[in-house]
């Protein structure tokens, strides 16, 4: 009997879940790697007392611009500020429609009903979890300002298809890019291929902060001075309001970590990429293809696995097999957005998107955190495996 059988066994006996053998995302991990670098520029941060738009927040807007590959990048407050800004800028106003999909964060479809416009919602293709192309194009109106395709999970979406059809109907893409930064479509980063990439710098993402924040990138020079312009209450000038703007400035004490914590983002980066191969190879030498869907890698694409998401019939059952294990596991996400309550309004009800219903009743995210150990990951696989033991 090996050490899973028995741990598994135990706490079957008694049927309570044991205290989680390791976290879901191992913050104090990836913080022990650049303890010093952190502490010293927050001390520095400190001393300098210049916490609004200090001179960090433009060095990381100038360093994520380049990564990205684009000319302008505009820090913010959260990355739903960055969406909510993106959608000012283009002018989105009341009755006007933004197409997106309702397999996603509520950010993204709440950044379009804040501004009194309404979201328009579009299926998602099944193994990739992402905006549906090949529906896209009956969903635009004339009301149509703007379309959203969510890079989701760290994978990017079709946007070779999706921006074919918005060039047709001259129609601005705003990528949300929150759970994306490093991936690619092709040769482009993503947030170099739509009007504009928005990114958030929440704690769990890629690149996560020690609070919210955010960031806009784009190419075209007038929509990122007018996004400037509104990130600070609309003014050019101070005491002097051209547009009716809002406040969501990043922190210089935050942009001050992510400066830290972006030279570590490739080595992070990779070491994901590494999880999730190495999980794709445990499951293989299990038999689990019968019963699990691994995220899916189509080729051109770079998947930077902010969530490694598998796919099982047997969700529920197994996420509390797991949680008994000591296995520590989320959802993302357990309804789809146009079944909400906050959205009844648009008309929508069950069954009308099939494929996102569909994925919130099967998918579920496994540990894949940068420091992860190949022992840790095997306890995972090995419970799964118990779990679907004896299936035929």
């Amino acid at each position: 009997m090996n050490s899973m059988q028995t741990l598994t066994q135990s706490t079957n006996s008694q049927n309570i879940a044991r205290k989680p053998l390791f976290p879901f995302l191992d913050l104090k991990a990836e913080y022990a790697t650049m303890k010093q670098e952190l502490l010293a520029t927050v001390e520095s941060v400190l001393e300098g007392q210049h916490f609004i738009m200090g001179p960090e927040v433009g060095k990381l807007e100038t360093e994520v611009a380049a990564l990205i590959g684009c000319s302008f990048a505009m820090g913010c407050a959260s990355g739903s500020d960055a969406l909510l800004l993106a959608l000012m800028s283009l002018g989105v106003d009341v009755g006007d429609e933004v197409i997106t999909t309702p397999f996603t964060f509520v950010a993204t479809a709440g950044s379009i009903s804040r501004l009194k416009a309404k979201p328009v919602f579009v299926d998602i293709d099944r193994e990739t979890y992402n905006l549906d192309w090949k529906q896209l194009e009956a969903a635009i109106t004339v009301r149509t300002k703007a379309i959203i395709p969510v890079h989701l999970f760290g994978l990017p979406a079709e946007m070779g298809k999706i921006m074919e059809i918005a060039r047709a109907h001259r129609l601005p893409i705003i990528e949300d890019a929150a759970q994306s930064i490093g991936s690619r479509y092709q040769d482009r980063y993503v947030g170099n291929i739509g009007t504009c990439g928005c990114f958030s710098f929440f704690p769990s993402k890629n690149l996560g902060g020690a609070g919210d924040g955010g960031m806009v990138t784009s190419n075209d020079p007038e929509f990122a001075e007018r996004l400037s312009v509104l990130r600070v209450h609309g003014s050019r000038k101070k005491y002097q309001y051209d547009l009716l703007g809002m406040n969501s400035r990043l922190d210089t004490l935050q942009a001050a970590i992510l400066l830290v914590k972006l030279k570590h983002l490739d080595g992070a980066t990779k070491a994901r990429q590494r999880n999730a191969e190495r999980y794709r190879q445990m499951f293989g030498k299990a038999g689990l293809q019968k019963w699990i869907t691994a995220p899916l890698q189509p080729e051109g694409l770079g998947h930077v696995y902010n969530q490694f998401v598998i796919r099982t019939n047997e969700r529920d059952e197994l996420r509390n097999h797991l949680r008994i294990c000591g296995i520590p596991t989320e959802i993302y996400y357990p309804s789809p957005l146009h079944l909400q309550p906050a959205f009844a309004d648009l008309g929508y009800g069950p069954g009308t998107f099939p494929q996102a219903e569909a994925a919130c009743q099967h998918v579920l995210a496994l540990p894949v955190f940068p420091a992860m150990t190949e022992e840790q990951q095997k306890i995972v696989v090995d419970a799964v495996a118990e779990f679907f033991a004896g299936r035929k």
